[in-house]
This record gives C-alpha cells, structure tokens and sequence, in this order.
C-alpha cells in the first residue's frame, strides 16, 4: 500500500476530487496548510532587470490531500492528480509518495487494503 500526498492550489481540489473518484480511489484527507518551495512564494516574474529580489519567504496558501491507495494503482493516481492540478505556472505543488505498512479500519476491525 502507498500514502500519496499532494499539495496543491486550493482552486484545483474539486478536480483533483473528481479525477480521483473517477479512478475509484473513494476515501481522501483534505487539510489547508501554508507554505513555500523553491520560488520562496514569489511569483515567476523577476525586476525589470531580470534579477529577482531577495526577499523573506512568503508563505502561499494550498490544499494538502492525502490518499491511501493499494500497489499497483500508484503511477494511474500520480498522472490524474498531475493532470488535474496543473495549470502550467509556478506553485502547481508536489506529490509525495511513501509506503503504508499498515491500515486497520477502527469500525470494522477490517486491514490492510480490505481497509481502504
């Protein structure tokens, strides 16, 4: 099983949502978090000169998503999520992909990806 997590423009959840129930992943995690990456928050547009200003970080406005998903549905879910969440400019976001040693639905008692 994998934890795929993404961050993205909050605009872009609702399709990011469909593309994924579309796939059939039903279940996700959806928090609103701040932060920066390698643009610092900045946009791409530098000074008049070309050169960009040095300036502290500014921390942008996203929306993480977190879904566990069974092996082999890995690189389907990462292309819709990219698909779904790009619009071609700075600050799209990132997916981060890690292993789920375990999963146990508390109602049920249900594990592993009979829990998903």
């Amino acid at each position: 099983m994998k934890m795929v997590m993404a961050v993205i423009k909050p605009f872009k959840l609702d399709d990011v949502r469909e593309a994924l129930l579309a796939m059939g992943v039903e279940g996700m995690t959806v928090t609103e978090v701040r932060g920066y990456g390698r643009q610092r928050g900045q946009s791409d547009k530098g000074s008049a000169d070309g050169a960009k200003a040095e300036a502290a970080p500014t921390l942008l406005s996203k929306v993480k998503i977190e879904v566990a998903i069974a092996d082999g549905l890995e690189d389907k879910v990462i292309k819709a999520i990219s698909k779904a969440a790009n619009t071609g400019r700075i600050g799209d976001g990132k997916i981060f992909v890690y292993d789920l040693s375990h999963t146990v639905r508390i109602r049920t008692g249900e594990k592993d990806e009979a829990a998903l």
